[in-house]
């Protein structure tokens, strides 16, 4: 049983990873279709903490995938996603390099980058609704995601405000009793 829990999130996770135009953070909303809609792995709340755990670690945005195996199976779990979300698409962009490589200043090649950035952006516009949608529960935290993209797109500084600012409300908010339990 154990061997096929884990054959089944390398599997899966190497699908995904070949979907992974922009990064690894464009891939979560496939991510997401499998792990908590087709194989009901984990909730869209677990899902959308691993991401803010993940998000708020050193190190690329591919390690959130790393954390959903480790929540999934532990050690081995860890292994086997890490594996599953990194060799294909490795492989895959070591081909691809050497293609372009040969390829040069071909027509195809350069309309074939611009085609990929929109989607690119379009897979990281999915992944915020999905996530927003799994994380914001209640009232509180719709506020805080709004507001916090809303900073986020329109001010030149950090998103680390961001943080700080929703952190410090939702201390003042759970002094006055205003957090549901």
């Amino acid at each position: 049983m154990k061997d096929d829990l884990l054959s089944q999130i390398f599997l899966r996770f190497a699908g995904i990873s070949l979907l992974a135009v922009g990064g690894a953070t464009a891939a979560l909303p496939e991510a997401q279709r499998q792990i908590v809609t087709e194989a009901h792995w984990m909730s869209a709340r677990k899902f959308a903490e691993a991401f803010a755990i993940a998000q708020v670690s050193p190190g690329p945005n591919v390690i959130v995938f790393s954390l959903f195996g480790w929540r999934l199976d532990g050690l081995a779990g860890l292994v086997v996603a890490t594996l599953g979300i990194l060799a294909p698409a490795s492989l895959l962009a070591f081909a691809a390099a050497r293609a372009m490589r040969r390829a040069g200043e071909a027509p195809w090649l350069a309309l074939l980058k611009k085609a990929l950035a929109p989607v690119a952006v379009g897979l990281m516009a999915a992944n915020g609704y999905l996530l927003a949608r799994g994380a914001d529960s209640d009232r509180f935290t719709t506020i805080v995601t709004v507001v916090s993209a809303s900073f986020v797109a329109m001010s030149p500084r950090s998103p680390l405000w961001a943080m700080a600012m929703s952190v410090a409300a939702a201390v003042v908010a759970g002094r006055f009793g205003l957090l549901p339990s």
